[in-house]
């Protein structure tokens, strides 16, 4: 990670962190870069935040300065923006979100021209720019100054796509969606409507500061109960920008990112539709769902965390699902990144293939609790090598056995480790995690154990 870009784009606060300079230096940068050869193309969506419309217009302006020309699919998903890019001949999509994070954040995130997150090179030189490295850029003059496009008509097409996908129709079903105030607040209802379904819509007005705010798929606690409530076959929750989905079954109860993947998962392997019979996860997976696809008989792979690391595993490795428990899910055939809505899709073309509720597809994947802590600590390195932690964690393994597991990551920014147990019971969970903070705190490793 750089340092502005880290592994989803650069993020921060609005006016703090990030301000409409650098939105502009960032545009000026790819306006130059991708129009060294020939007029440049780049398209540009943002989600419902009150300062996306800051930012969006500081990004054409450095992109149309610098002489490339400038697309404005306005407020859209990522995965839009994605999409657009690779099947309209872009050079360069910009999503302007920070995703599930609240309002006053924001970000920006760069796609190339196949709709993949960036390459780090680019981003690089991005950097570089910004912080005075690279000599200032020269400005297009005269007709080489680049023009501003609306592409409202890029959503509908992205629209229309989606409805494609569905290869049964979603008759005498009645789908409850939380839309998060976010980027699909229109959307989303227009590709179940056309799909044929009964739809009820939660949180789809946006003002440009209730984005994520106590809704979508980072607080689903709300669509649990509107589901509950409303007799619906089932609920879909989304992020603010769109790339994430999770579910609630009949009863009003979550359905992971995990439990969407063992689903799919097993219908395509079903079909014959899961040619590497291998589904990719992140390290943070839960240890249910590696039981559930052992007695499936299907393979799995873990990455590290973040849907970057598990969509260059599948592309490496020819595979066609995976994704994160928080719900981000890469159907490979269809996306190259995380998209909120072909999950929502792929999961009712199933509930309708096998006429059987959610509960029921869902029922194999028995979630172990798990408890995570966060520790601060004197030398990431250092500790995650010292042969006592090495050791605590060797008993720990020995002690859980096949009934539980323990992790330890460390985080990419502070000097933190992050301490995670899975196991039967959420108090041998906290006895593996202790144990191994003890270890650490005995070693003058150990500053604070963060609540």
């Amino acid at each position: 990670m750089g340092k502005y870009f880290g592994t989803d784009g650069f993020r921060g606060e609005a006016n703090v962190d990030l301000d409409p300079v650098h939105a502009f230096q960032i545009g000026r940068y790819l306006g130059w870069h991708f129009s060294r050869q020939h007029k440049g193309k780049i398209v540009i969506g943002k989600d419902t935040r009150r300062s996306s419309y800051m930012y969006e217009n500081a990004l054409a302006a450095g992109i149309v300065a610098s002489g490339a020309d400038a697309y404005l699919l306005h407020v859209t998903t990522t995965p839009c923006v994605a999409y657009i890019t690779r099947s309209e001949g872009f050079d360069c999509g910009v999503m302007i979100s920070a995703s599930h994070n609240p309002f006053y954040d924001n970000g920006i995130k760069l796609l190339n021209s196949e709709g993949e997150k960036m390459d780090d090179a680019l981003q690089d030189a991005i950097e570089d720019y910004i912080d005075g490295r690279i000599p200032e850029l020269p400005y297009a003059t005269r007709d080489q100054i680049g023009c501003t496009v609306d592409f409202y008509s890029g959503r509908n097409r992205y629209i229309g796509r989606l409805t494609g996908l569905a290869d049964c129709p979603f008759e005498d079903r009645t789908i409850a969606l939380d839309c998060a105030n976010g980027s699909t607040w229109m959307i989303a209802r227009s590709v179940f409507t056309a799909l044929g379904a009964k739809v009820l819509v939660i949180n789809d007005r946006p003002d440009g500061v209730n984005i994520n705010r106590g809704c979508g798929s980072t607080h689903i606690e709300g669509l649990q109960e509107f589901v509950r409530q409303s007799r619906v076959d089932c609920g879909f929750a989304f992020d603010g920008d769109g790339d994430r989905c999770l579910a609630v079954d009949e009863r009003g109860e979550v359905v992971n990112g995990d439990k969407i993947m063992y689903i799919c998962a097993k219908d395509m392997k079903s079909r014959g539709h899961l040619p590497s019979n291998t589904v990719v996860t992140t390290v943070m997976s839960n240890l249910g769902l590696y039981k559930a696809l052992d007695a499936a008989g299907i393979g799995y792979e873990k990455t590290a965390v973040g849907d970057r690391y598990v969509y260059e595993n599948m592309k490496a490795n020819d595979h066609l699902i995976g994704g994160e428990q928080s719900g981000h899910i890469i159907f490979r055939k269809y996306a190259r990144s995380g998209d909120g809505l072909i999950t929502a899709i792929m999961l009712m073309r199933v509930l309708i293939r096998t006429n059987l509720p959610l509960s029921a597809l869902a029922a194999p994947v028995t979630m172990y609790p798990q408890v995570l802590k966060n520790v601060v600590v004197t030398d990431k390195e250092a500790a995650l090598a010292n042969d006592a932690v090495q050791a605590a964690v060797a008993a720990v393994e020995a002690d859980l056995g096949d009934d539980g597991r323990v992790l330890l990551r460390k985080s990419g920014t502070e000097p933190v480790l992050r301490v995670m147990s899975e196991a039967t019971t959420r108090e041998r969970c906290e006895q593996s995690v202790d144990a191994i903070i003890a270890a650490m705190d005995k070693e003058g490793l150990l500053v604070e154990v963060r609540k």
